[in-house]
């Protein structure tokens, strides 16, 4: 039950490729071990609206967020994060060369309790009963 989502300014329209940034991050996902392929899910939403420092009008930025469920350890955490950041700085590397351009990642876990899911994809996906 990983679920990433990335908030990102308007302004970054025709500057990045978001959907080739979806694909990545789900790559990178994948590539950990952590997460079941059928319970990955990556998106973006844009941002019409938003104020950023100094309000200059090329500010932009991506501020990335990653829900998991609870079972991993703090290294393996560290290391997904660490894993995601990378190949997205990687990606956006000529934006991170400007100064007007800011990057963040926070992972969260959920509490098993407070969440609530079906996933009809899993009998579809899974190599195991």
């Amino acid at each position: 039950m990983p679920h990433f989502t990335m908030e990102y300014s308007a302004n970054l329209d025709g500057k990045v490729d978001v959907g080739g940034l979806c694909q990545v991050i789900h790559g990178k996902m994948l590539e950990t071990g952590l997460f079941e392929e059928g319970a990955i899910r990556v998106r973006a939403i844009r941002c019409e609206a938003y104020a950023i420092a100094d309000k200059l009008p090329q500010n932009a930025f991506i501020d990335m967020s990653l829900r998991i469920g609870v079972g991993r350890s703090e290294a393996e955490k560290k290391g997904a994060g660490d894993g995601i950041f990378e190949a997205a700085t990687t990606y956006l590397n000529d934006l991170l060369a400007e100064p007007y351009f800011a990057l963040s990642l926070e992972i969260r876990e959920i509490d098993r309790d407070l969440s609530w899911k079906r996933n009809s994809m899993h009998s579809r996906l899974r190599k195991y009963p």
